[in-house]
């Protein structure tokens, strides 16, 4: 079985590509890919709050539903289910002296009718510091507020030049995440 796991809460896919151009430029913001998912749900899970949807293809993909999306407890087996997910980040190198940032939004647009649908948003943004930088490997890793640590693999090894230890960047993710349920046809 073909299982595939979509995590509607999705730190950054893309983040060293939005680091490697912000270094450059002091500010990218790099478009993440609509992720679709299409399928009849064949199993809900209340505890762990996960949806396993089978698409036309036989694939089977777990959706994990975040806390707080409302009538998550009517949907059912069988019926068909649609989800959009979005997202993008934005990396800027910050200035000295700039102040430190740590702010997240949500929100969410129920579309009212006899099964769930509406659309859910979150933006986080905060300000990490580059703790070390790899170039055997080559990777990044930066800290920040509340034990935050995040170490990712660096596509273009010429932005080790244009970066440094102790450097401070912003990062802002925003996702979206859509979703239309059907009763079973």
């Amino acid at each position: 079985m073909n299982r595939t796991r979509i995590t509607l809460v999705l730190m950054a896919a893309a983040l060293l590509l939005g680091l490697v151009s912000g270094a450059a430029s002091q500010s990218k913001t790099v478009m993440g890919d609509m992720t679709v998912v299409k399928g009849t749900v064949e199993a809900v899970d209340q505890g762990s709050r996960t949806l396993t949807v089978k698409d036309s293809k036989g694939k089977f993909v777990t959706v994990d539903v975040p806390q707080g999306t409302e009538r998550f407890s009517e949907v059912k087996v069988g019926d068909a289910i649609t989800v959009r997910y979005y997202d993008s980040v934005t990396v800027r190198l910050k200035q000295p002296g700039e102040p430190d940032v740590d702010t997240a939004t949500a929100a969410k647009t129920p579309v009212p009718g006899e099964k769930p649908a509406g659309t859910l948003s979150t933006q986080r943004t905060l300000t990490a510091t580059i703790e070390a930088i790899d170039p055997k490997v080559p990777s990044v890793t930066f800290v920040g507020p509340n034990g935050w640590k995040y170490s990712r693999r660096v596509a273009d090894k010429s932005v080790l030049g244009k970066i440094k230890v102790g450097d401070r960047v912003d990062f802002t993710w925003t996702t979206a995440v859509i979703v239309d349920v059907q009763p079973p046809k």
